[in-house]
């Protein structure tokens, strides 16, 4: 658990900066949360890793993505390469990037910068079926956990779980709608760019699978298993294991968020370990974020996913801890205090 002591101390020390109790705002908030979860009065997030799990969907057959499902082996390459946002943002960082890939339609076993774990060419479609069976999710599931342990074992300070996978939106959505019991026109969006005519659709889409599975869906795992993807249960198990082992996890948007709902849903209490990044331009954040109680740091109108918002926050959790470590005291720099 977050350590309270170390909360309560920190919030004392951030008393005596120099400056009006409260004048850094959210900045003073995410030092002190950041100490609670770091066990330590100077908490640093200098040592991030960012872990990209990639996979393709089933339900992309049923065009509820604005582009081919060959995008996603085609941004996989893109990451190899170095060319995406989320590289660019690794770079900027300084932070450990890694991609997996889970399973895609189309092989990408020639890229050797690429973890490749084969747990099928995507999902199944599941308006028909279930999207993964009982030993896929578990694969998936144990490759966050295993991607959470080696960045534990690598001494990273904080962890960024994003994702790519065309259809994934859709997939979320569904998942969020089981979890929220929730309609899906309250929580489907534009994703990678749908029209209105498009996000219709991708409404009865979700409907369709919803009356399949919702009879079925039990607990939160078997809502993960019937409509998730491989990648949003890695995500899943990322978030799991982080809590566990007391890493601090910086969330991404909407899909990355739903994937946080079913940790805390699954394993009660991962949520204390979560710093929500962003709002996404995405429509069913805001439901998301307001079940799991969050607040994000800021609100840019974006929806790329990849850990891209997630890696933009970085800077302000950094500037966070150098100003609570850093500033001097009243006491030390000889200003007086506040008149009472």
């Amino acid at each position: 658990m977050p350590n309270e002591q170390i909360r309560q101390a920190a919030l004392q020390h951030q008393m005596q900066l120099t400056k009006p109790p409260g004048a850094l705002g959210r900045l003073e908030e995410i030092a002190v949360q950041l100490a609670a979860l770091q066990h330590t009065l100077h908490p640093c997030v200098d040592q991030v890793q960012i872990t990209i799990f990639a996979a393709d969907h089933g339900v992309a057959t049923e065009n509820i993505s604005a582009f081919p499902q060959s995008v996603t082996t085609e941004m996989i390459k893109n990451f190899a390469a170095g060319g995406a946002a989320i590289n660019v943002l690794a770079r900027t960082l300084g932070a450990q990037l890694e991609i997996i890939n889970l399973g895609t339609l189309h092989s990408t076993d020639t890229l050797s910068n690429i973890k490749h774990y084969h747990l099928g060419a995507g999902t199944a479609n599941f308006v028909h079926t279930a999207a993964m069976s009982e030993d896929q999710l578990a694969a998936a599931l144990n490759t966050g956990r295993a991607s959470v342990e080696q960045a534990q074992a690598n001494n990273r300070q904080l962890l960024i779980a994003g994702e790519m996978g065309i259809g994934n939106t859709t997939s979320a959505t569904a998942l969020a709608c089981l979890l929220l019991n929730a309609p899906p026109a309250q929580l489907a969006g534009a994703g990678s760019g749908l029209d209105s005519k498009g996000i219709s659709h991708k409404i009865n889409v979700i409907e369709r699978a919803l009356t399949l599975h919702r009879c079925h869906t039990h607990s939160p795992l078997e809502a993960l298993r019937r409509v998730g993807g491989f990648e949003i249960a890695a995500l899943t198990g990322a978030y799991i294991r982080g809590a566990q082992l007391g890493l601090p996890l910086l969330i991404d948007g909407f899909i990355s968020t739903v994937a946080a709902l079913t940790a805390e849903r699954i394993c009660l209490g991962s949520r204390n370990w979560f710093i929500y990044a962003h709002q996404s331009a995405e429509s069913g954040h805001a439901h998301v974020l307001k079940a799991l109680q969050a607040t994000p740091l800021f609100d840019l109108a974006m929806r790329l996913g990849e850990g891209s918002g997630a890696a933009v926050a970085v800077n302000l959790l950094r500037m966070a801890c150098r100003l609570h470590n850093e500033m001097a005291t009243f006491s030390a720099a000889h200003v007086s205090t506040k008149t009472q």
